[in-house]
């Protein structure tokens, strides 16, 4: 794979760049002579290290095309919430997501039952740990009384409530004992991100065992799935097979209301340090990063060791952070997508505490991004914009202190996968050619920070995705013209 005239950020000149054997052979100065070789003309655009995003849930992202949206941003009232329901595509099971309290208060089977009793349903709250299922689901599940898991929600008289928290996993499983599961088209996720630029996921799924590694491993084969995928999981997630797939660290659930016992958790720590694998910590509140943050000063931190989210760090906890050593993985894009809500429910003095960023750079504490998507939407430069802005829907800017430049939100996406924060990958002789190509020099590029602005897409030099290249030259002379200039 040769790609001629390509501009690469902070260097002046066109560069051709050769790929062998899913490496980077060579970066040297563009030749005119190249572009008739040349597998890709550049046209002067950017080339990047593909992107990386380092928390995403595939299989649920997947699930959501075939699910119902019932946020605050889709329905505003118990009323609108029953069209929703009542009007669901499809026969069979209703999958409906992304539910807040804002819209109709909370949820239980009765109430459920009110808005869509002739089809099972299952609704998800936005944060992502509770299912709410009407009397219709919870009776095709076939479940006895005795046999109702941790995590299901009983009324005085021992029936469920149709709360379940933190039962993804129990709730997958027995709806496929029952054939009632559909198995998620990953291949789909995989194209959308390739259009992204997105050469690699994290998937930081608590649930991933063997069958969801089998699922990964056979989509590899048959070409569905493209990316690399480091994959996150329990304590009996195997070890894959295919060059594309390997495991990650141990995810571990923290919820400030069910906090584990202190020497539960250092034993599952110390469990998968000594398996040499690191830890990934959910971490939304402020008590569940003390609480994680605690633990990890007892028990030590291995290399790798990281926060996931840190959603809310007190001014206080910043030091804590730096001297665990730990890494954190954020995700920039709730800021935007969810700043209406958390301006609302999140106490003013703590505003400034919400996805910190700039405050993370400057304690020295190595940052990632991600989208954990489903939960916000999977395009990586939405997350960038985000990062430089720091406005909500409305506008309002929310955390200003903690604004990003370009070239710092575009580094949040551009660190290994193992390596999150810390090492950052760079187009260079010998690195893997997982590259993306933008249809315009980052000058320009950086300016907009969007998803358009991506031509071609490689993992291990094979192209995975390529937009038209001569509409992309001509729509954009101009930005060209400009380069060519400097």
């Amino acid at each position: 794979m040769l790609i001629a005239a390509a501009s690469l950020p902070g260097q002046r000149g066109l560069f051709d760049v050769r790929c062998a054997g899913g490496a980077i052979a060579s970066v040297q100065p563009h030749q005119r002579g190249n572009i008739a070789r040349a597998d890709i003309h550049a046209h002067g655009g950017a080339l990047l290290p593909g992107l990386h995003d380092h928390h995403i849930h595939v299989c649920a992202l997947a699930a959501r095309q075939h699910s119902v949206p019932c946020g605050p941003d889709a329905v505003r009232s118990a009323g609108e919430l029953a069209v929703k329901l009542r009007g669901a595509p499809g026969s069979g099971w209703v999958r409906a997501l992304d539910y807040h309290e804002s819209v109709a208060g909370e949820l239980d089977r009765h109430r459920l039952d009110s808005m869509q009793a002739h089809r099972p349903l299952r609704l998800q709250h936005r944060s992502g740990k509770l299912w709410m299922l009407n009397s219709l689901a919870l009776s095709q599940l076939g479940l006895q009384p005795g046999e109702y898991p941790e995590g299901m929600q009983l009324d005085a008289s021992g029936q469920p409530t149709g709360r379940l928290f933190r039962l993804d996993a129990w709730l997958a499983a027995r709806q496929a004992a029952r054939g009632e599961r559909v198995v998620p088209d990953v291949g789909s996720v995989s194209r959308q991100l390739a259009a992204h630029g997105i050469t690699g996921v994290t998937d930081a799924s608590a649930t991933n065992d063997a069958s969801a590694l089998a699922l990964f491993e056979a989509a590899a084969r048959t070409g569905q799935w493209r990316q690399r995928l480091r994959m996150m999981g329990g304590a009996n997630l195997p070890q894959p097979e295919h060059p594309l797939l390997e495991r990650g660290e141990r995810k571990i659930l923290l919820d400030e209301d069910n906090l584990p016992e202190w020497e539960s958790l250092a034993s599952t720590i110390r469990d998968a340090h000594r398996q040499h694998r690191a830890v990934a910590l959910h971490c939304v509140t402020e008590a569940e990063l003390v609480f994680a943050l605690a633990v990890l000063a007892e028990v030590g931190v291995l290399p790798g060791d990281r926060i996931e989210h840190a959603s809310l760090v007190p001014e206080a906890v910043l030091p804590l952070l730096r001297e665990s050593g730990v890494r954190v993985v954020t995700q920039p894009a709730f800021v935007h997508e969810r700043g209406e809500r958390y301006l609302a429910d999140v106490a003013p003095a703590q505003h400034a505490e919400l996805y910190r960023l700039r405050s993370l750079l400057e304690c020295g504490i190595p940052l990632a991004g991600s989208s954990d998507a489903p939960y916000t939407n999977p395009d990586p430069w939405a997350a960038m914009r985000a990062a430089v802005q720091r406005r909500t829907r409305a506008g309002t800017l929310l955390g200003p202190r903690e604004r990003l430049s370009p070239e710092q939100a575009l580094a949040l996406f551009c660190s290994a996968a193992a390596t999150p924060g810390v090492v950052q990958r760079a187009v260079a002789p010998n690195g893997p050619a997982d590259l993306c190509l933008l249809d315009r020099p980052w000058p320009a590029a950086r300016e907009r920070l969007h998803c358009s602005d991506v031509r071609a897409t490689l993992v291990a030099g094979e192209c995975i995705y390529l937009r038209d290249a001569e509409q992309s030259r001509q729509r954009h002379a101009a930005d060209l013209a400009w380069f060519a200039a400097q």
